[in-house]
């Protein structure tokens, strides 16, 4: 066994909990990866699994190895990527994780040409609308909107996002186009859960804001499940303008109050602070952070 190979069975399993899942991560057998743990274990003459038939957690031992294993193995993966020093020889795997709609839109739009110009790079995306804790999870980047929150990571801005209020032609001709947010009280509002206050939508008049309080019979923790009721003539609803854009342009929604916008919703690329990356993750940061600037 080379002792890197064991060292990234050692990190892949640690991190997904299970030799199966750990061996699927690197494209192994679950027998070879229970090999080289096992090869591991006996040169350091430790253990370095709890094993039983449901779960695999660390051992005191274990842990301490994990956390001295993980910056060796990026800084070897770094040295290799200096001795290959051209972008074009990029090679390995990122993981990101992204909102679902984002993700699955704009993020991929953008990573497209990246994977074309890197082919030796593997991207693996996990999109959801949940926070992802990346440090557990083993993923190199998250791209998330709205401010940073955890002083343990670093956020590389990627651009602002208007967040926008829309409803359909069929609901307006309904219930009446409203010129001005304060009639919004009158009118059925669709909340989006994910935001700090759903009940409190924030505009802005003369330089001042003001906030008007909803209510309604829909609430949702995606934004694109919002913007589809709102499609489908349910209420008013708002979120950030990515999502609406399809809906927008085809004509089944349509943009209210666009004079008294007042928020922007930050998107940012984040990674652990701690990390020494590799030259493929900045070489995608770099490239989200152009690709998003245009």
């Amino acid at each position: 066994m080379d002792t890197i190979d064991g060292m990234r069975t050692f990190i892949a399993v640690a991190k997904q909990k299970s030799f199966t899942a750990g061996a699927k991560q690197l494209g192994i057998s679950t027998k070879l990866a229970s090999k080289y743990i096992g090869q591991l274990e006996e040169k350091h003459g430790a253990l370095l699994f709890h094993r039983t038939t449901r779960t695999v957690t660390l051992t005191e031992t274990g842990k301490a190895y994990f956390a001295r294993c993980v910056p060796l193995l990026e800084q070897f993966e770094e040295l290799e990527d200096v001795i290959q020093h051209r972008q074009s020889d990029l090679s390995g795997t990122v993981r990101l994780t992204a909102p679902t709609a984002f993700g699955s839109t704009k993020l991929v739009d953008a990573l497209a040409p990246f994977l074309a110009q890197h082919p030796k790079i593997n991207v693996e995306l996990n999109l959801s609308d949940q926070y992802v804790a990346i440090i557990d999870e083993g993923v190199d980047v998250a791209v998330r909107f709205g401010p940073l929150k955890d002083s343990t990571l670093i956020a590389k801005k990627l651009m602002d996002m208007r967040i926008v209020f829309f409803a359909s032609p069929e609901y307006l001709k309904r219930n009446g186009k409203p010129s001005h947010p304060s009639a919004l009280a009158t009118h059925n509002c669709l909340l989006q859960t994910s935001q700090n206050d759903p009940e409190n939508w924030k505009f802005r008049e003369d330089g001042n804001m003001f906030t008007v309080n909803v209510s309604g019979d829909f609430a949702s923790n995606s934004p694109r499940a919002v913007t589809h009721m709102a499609s489908q003539g349910l209420g008013i609803g708002m979120g950030p303008q990515y999502v609406t854009e399809p809906y927008v342009k085809d004509g089944s929604l349509q943009l209210l109050f666009e004079p008294y916008e007042a928020s922007i919703l930050e998107l940012n690329a984040v990674y652990a602070s701690n990390r020494h990356l590799p030259a493929r993750i900045r070489a995608l940061l770099d490239h989200l952070a152009l690709s998003f600037a245009t």
